[in-house]
């Protein structure tokens, strides 16, 4: 038995701490999940270091912030050249593979565009190599299409590109291997009735549950801890990815009605005062109001009670399809003889609204449900400890965690703290704050460019400040933790304004680049 350890690493798209049985919801049934809770440590405020895919992923992997690794929004690439914390591990002899979505360059293929500038696929190409590797289309257009391995720090990689029913990459060459015609399953098209039709993005799938994309995902992931079962002496690190829980809201078989939107109570903060809200939510009410709301497109919106109780019904059954899946995963993890020796790691990419203040999806709005996602850590038998941890976490300290525990030295230029002393209880917490950077690309909500802002989450409050207003948001987090009374420019919170202020400013200078190191006057 090697004595380095085994990481099993499970992360979820658009999921919320507060969605998961661990976390306190009575609802939701992740008996899988909540058992790796109770036999692991449980975070309750560890944040995204971005609330956009891409940019958090790419944190993610390099433990770098979104304007440091270049992905400051979706549709640019993580340049190829970058170093992952897989790279790491690989160099310390881990095998290294993911199964299920990776999202570190553009899946629509649109190029990322600026006002005179030639499409940002073109720059990056300069520097060599394939950034067409995670187009949708190509993987639907040509049979051949593949990935360059390793790719990104992963020897292998078993693809699943964009979400719900209509998943492509490797997962659709394995689903037309099991289906003479897999285009006549997918898509709103081809749903089994019309009982959602007034719902936004959502659709009874034809996609039996044995072919959908969770069970892909759990198949590959089961075959491959089969075979690093049958060499224990190499340490591995396997990703598996779950495209769900995300618009558009697809659960099939029994997971479509597993949940009746009756049972499903609104959130907390459902009963919003419009006084007391800011400026762009307010705007998103007024819109739903008044007819106008777009509720077709990723951009966030303003919901109805009735869609907030059934989307989230439908949620509900994605994520309990997930834990099915993981539960089959970690019985695979016993089954290879690797179980005692291997590290567990359950996160989400981001969360999601999910009718917080009445709003639905994702955007850029921080409120707690969209930026705080689960971390649960379970070690190996030797180092198994439990309980819960209120110190706060971040994204990009996940790679320097793994990294840690791993006992392989991080990279230079490296961000983010690791979170092992809090892990082994050696400590209550390593960072006393979280700072959020969100680089939008549509000019809407009533701004006046593409909204580009800021976040920072301390103990206390939570303060985001965006570029070409002349206001922002701030929340006393002990007093209001539902983030109903915006205490922007109040009198009463002159004092918490003017230091949430001043550690914003010193959270960003930290965040700036710190490699190489300067040796000296130029």
């Amino acid at each position: 038995m090697t004595t380095s350890p085994n990481f099993l690493f499970i992360i979820t798209d658009q999921h919320r701490a507060d969605h998961l049985g661990c976390y306190g919801n009575r609802i939701v049934k992740t008996p899988a999940i909540d058992g790796i809770a109770r036999d692991g440590v449980s975070f309750d405020r560890f944040y995204v270091t971005s609330a956009i895919c891409m940019p958090n992923r790419a944190t993610l992997m390099t433990g770098r912030p979104p304007l440091l690794n270049g992905v400051r929004h979706n549709g640019l690439p993580l340049p190829l050249e970058s170093v992952t914390f897989l790279d790491c591990l690989r160099g310390a002899g881990y095998r290294t593979h993911l199964v299920g979505k990776s999202h570190l360059q553009n899946m629509t293929g649109k190029p990322a565009v600026g006002a005179g500038t030639k499409p940002v696929t073109e720059a990056v190409r300069r520097a060599g190599g394939r950034y067409d590797q995670e187009i949708a289309s190509r993987w639907r257009d040509d049979p051949h299409h593949d990935l360059d391995l390793p790719y990104y720090g992963f020897d292998g990689v078993d693809l699943a590109i964009e979400h719900s029913d209509q998943v492509e990459g490797h997962y659709t060459r394995w689903l037309r291997a099991r289906h003479p015609d897999p285009d006549k399953l997918r898509g709103p098209e081809n749903a089994l009735s019309n009982e959602a039709a007034d719902l936004p993005q959502a659709w009874r799938t034809r996609v039996p549950e044995e072919l959908y994309p969770t069970t892909y995902i759990a198949e590959q992931a089961i075959a491959r801890l089969g075979e690093f079962g049958r060499n224990k002496e190499q340490p591995f690190f396997l990703m598996c990815s779950f495209p769900d829980p995300h618009h558009p809201f697809t659960p099939p078989g029994h997971y479509w009605d597993m949940y009746r939107a009756a049972d499903i109570p609104l959130p907390a903060s459902w009963n919003v005062d419009r006084d007391t809200c800011p400026p762009h939510v307010r705007r998103l009410l007024d819109e739903r109001d008044n007819g106008q709301a777009r509720k077709d497109t990723p951009a966030l919106f303003a919901c109805t009670e009735d869609e907030a109780r059934r989307l989230t019904a439908l949620t509900y059954g994605m994520i309990t399809m997930i834990d099915d899946a993981v539960a089959r995963i970690l019985a695979a993890l016993e089954k290879a003889g690797v179980a005692d020796n291997t590290v567990v790691v359950f996160t989400s990419d981001h969360g999601d609204l999910m009718g917080d203040h009445q709003l639905m999806l994702k955007g850029p709005v921080h409120y707690q449900g969209l930026i705080r996602v689960p971390f649960i850590w379970r070690d190996t038998a030797e180092r198994r400890a439990n309980g819960r941890r209120d110190g706060i976490g971040a994204t990009l300290d996940l790679a320097r965690t793994i990294l840690d525990r791993a006992g392989v030295a991080p990279f230079n230029g490296m961000q983010g703290v690791s979170q092992m002393p809090v892990i082994d209880g050696a400590s209550p917490a390593v960072r006393d704050a979280a700072l959020i950077e969100e680089e939008g690309q549509r000019i809407y909500m009533g701004f006046p460019s593409r909204i580009r802002m800021r976040t920072l989450v301390t103990e206390r409050a939570r303060l985001s400040v965006f570029e070409g207003v002349d206001w922002a948001e701030l929340y006393d987090l002990r007093d209001d933790p539902q983030e109903m009374r915006n205490l922007w420019g109040s009198a009463a919170a002159r004092s918490l304004e003017r230091d949430m202020l001043e550690r914003l400013a010193r959270e960003m200078i930290a965040a700036s680049e710190t490699s190489p190191l300067p040796m000296g006057l130029a």
